[in-house]
Order: structure tokens, then C-alpha cells, then sequence
């Protein structure tokens, strides 16, 4: 292998530039020409691209965000599509294809891959951490840092102002960031999609905390739950889950409720050193696999170990929420 590109795709994710790093600088250490591909497969598609130095990836390990930036691309789900990237490729003489992103750019690497004209190795990138077949995808530590600094100040008006809040965040249709951050950050509930709900008991567990001496509740409640995030285009905030929720406990309960959603500021920041340690090892894996002729695989972390997964293995299952977390958070909360 001589030449290799590598792009972001789908959501940014914090830690995508350290991975980008990692990709380039393994990759020329190996003497091989690296090209980024701006945008996506929307960049793949039209020939958007840029060969990169070890200076070009200078200062950034520390950045959120992606310097190739990121898009959505429709056109590249179809079969024109498909090929007018895979002929792009091949005029840009592209042996090999680094792909960070979630599960839909996973899919478009895997059928690039099918093709045999590329090989093709993804780095989970998302901060929802859905990719079954690892145990963290990059970004998904920093989105929990970032929801639970936010509990945390959250908290200082709730106590002041003896409120109840509660706090949306995202995961799409899973509730990884909201358990996770939920138990770190202290919630006294967690609303989950994989973990059923009864509201009328969690208004009841608000108020006996509050005749137990509590002076506020904090409500941690996943996008994915009642249906899943509000459908792009309709934007009313009143049909978002975390508001349902919120008028719900008012009415309910009688007590002030106040709902905050936090957003895409839980994309942002500075990547934590977990972020930034699995970004760039798994950047440096993903050269090593295709340097070996390998394609159609995932690498991601499992125990302390960084492995190699099949595309077909991280489709073929749903990454399962640990359940025993879930109950520990509701144990705890109770106390």
C-alpha cells in the first residue's frame, strides 16, 4: 500500500481530530502519501481532498470538532453515488480508506469495502456509544464530562431555588450518555429508552425525597425515550421528551420544574485524555490493519485491549445498556 485517505463522517465527535493525527502521522512514519477527505462522503464523492503532512496535523489532539469537517450525504446511499466515490478513489490511486464516524458511515465503509477495489477500516467515532463491539467509541467520555459539569451548576440553582430539573440530553435512540452521566453526576432518576418508566412513580419518588428533607431533584432524561428525539424541521420545543416530562412532574406534583436541554453543546470541548488516548490508538491500529491487507473491519476496545471487529459483527447486534448500572443508579438515588 502506497497512498491512503481518511475522512469524518456523521455527527463530530470529540477526539476525532486525535484519530486524525494518529491516521497521519502512523501512516507517514510508514512512508505512505495520506490524503484528508473534506466532508465526508460528500467530499469523497467530489473529489474534495487535501494530502496531508505531519504539520498539517499539528496542534489539534487537544481540539473538538473535525479539521476535515463533517456532512450528511444522501446522494452517497445511492448506487450512483457509491460509484462515483469508488472512481474518485481510483484516480487519486487510494489503496486504503480510514473512515471515523457512527453506524451510518460505517455502513457506506462496508459497502465500499464490498466492492474490493479499496480496503476499508472504520474508527468508531460518536458520542452516543451505540457501535456494538467496543466497549467506548471516541468522544462518548468528553459528552458525559461535558452533561455532568453541566448537572453540577445545574445543581447550585436548584438547591437555591428548592426546584425540581430536569436535564434532556442526547444518545439518539439510546441511553448510554444519560445513564452514564445520570449515576456520575448524582440524579436522583434516569430516564432511559431501553429501561421502562412509570412517571406516576417517578413523581412519587420526587416527592418523598422532598418530605425526606431534599431541597431539589435532578431528572436525567435520554432524547430516545416516548418516540425518540423531535423529528428536523419541526422544532417545537414542547414536543421534546424532556418537556413532556417536566410538565408532567409540575402538574403532578405541585412543585417548580424547570427543563433544560443541553443540546449540542455536549459535542464540544476539549477531549478528555480517554477520548484523546483511544482516538490515536485506534488511529494507529486502523494504518497497522491495512498496512496487513486487512479491510472490512472496525477496531475498537475491549477489557484494556484494542481489537479488530467485521463490520458484519457490529451490525449484526444492538450494543446492550448494563442493565446492573441502571439499578444501581435507582438504589442509589433512594438513599
Amino acid at each position: 500500500m502506497r497512498r491512503l485517505g481518511v475522512l469524518t463522517s456523521g455527527g463530530d465527535a470529540p477526539g476525532m481530530n486525535a484519530a486524525i493525527r494518529a491516521v497521519v502521522r502512523t501512516a507517514l512514519h510508514y512512508e505512505l502519501e495520506v490524503y484528508g477527505i473534506r466532508h465526508g462522503f460528500h467530499g469523497l464523492m467530489h473529489d474534495d481532498m487535501v494530502q496531508m503532512s505531519s504539520r498539517s496535523v499539528g496542534d489539534i489532539i487537544h481540539r473538538g470538532g473535525t479539521i476535515l469537517r463533517t456532512a450528511r450525504a444522501e446522494e452517497f446511499r445511492t448506487e450512483e453515488g457509491k460509484k462515483r466515490a469508488l472512481a474518485v478513489l481510483e484516480s487519486r490511486g487510494l489503496e486504503g480508506l480510514v473512515v471515523i464516524g457512527g453506524d451510518g458511515s460505517f455502513r457506506g465503509a462496508a459497502e465500499l469495502a464490498a466492492s474490493g477495489k479499496v480496503k476499508v477500516v472504520g474508527i468508531p467515532g460518536t458520542i452516543d456509544n451505540d457501535i456494538p463491539g467496543t466497549d467506548f467509541t471516541v468522544g462518548f467520555d468528553t459528552a458525559v464530562n461535558n452533561v455532568v459539569d453541566a448537572i453540577n451548576k445545574i445543581r447550585d440553582t436548584a438547591t437555591s431555588h428548592e426546584r425540581v430539573y430536569v436535564v434532556e440530553v442526547m444518545g439518539r435512540h439510546t441511553g448510554f450518555i444519560a445513564l452514564s452521566a445520570g449515576l456520575a453526576g448524582g440524579a436522583e432518576s434516569i430516564l432511559i429508552p431501553e429501561e421502562p418508566y412509570d412517571l406516576e412513580e417517578l413523581c412519587a419518588r420526587v416527592l418523598s425525597g422532598y418530605r425526606r428533607g431534599k431541597s431539589h431533584s435532578i431528572i436525567v432524561v435520554a432524547e430516545g425515550i416516548e418516540g425518540g428525539p423531535v423529528p428536523p424541521g419541526r422544532g417545537c420545543e414542547l414536543e421534546s421528551p424532556g418537556f413532556k416530562v417536566g410538565r408532567y412532574v409540575q402538574q403532578r406534583t405541585g412543585l417548580e420544574t424547570r427543563v433544560i436541554i443541553l443540546g449540542h453543546i455536549q459535542r464540544g470541548g476539549t477531549p478528555t485524555v480517554l477520548d484523546r488516548t483511544l482516538a490515536t490508538l485506534f488511529g494507529a491500529r486502523a494504518v497497522e490493519v491495512l498496512r496487513a491487507g486487512r479491510s472490512g473491519v472496525m477496531v475498537g476496545v475491549q477489557g484494556q485491549q484494542v481489537v479488530e471487529v467485521p463490520f458484519e459483527e457490529v451490525f449484526a447486534r444492538k450494543k446492550a445498556i448494563p442493565h446492573e448500572v441502571w439499578q444501581l443508579a435507582n438504589v442509589l438515588s433512594l438513599t
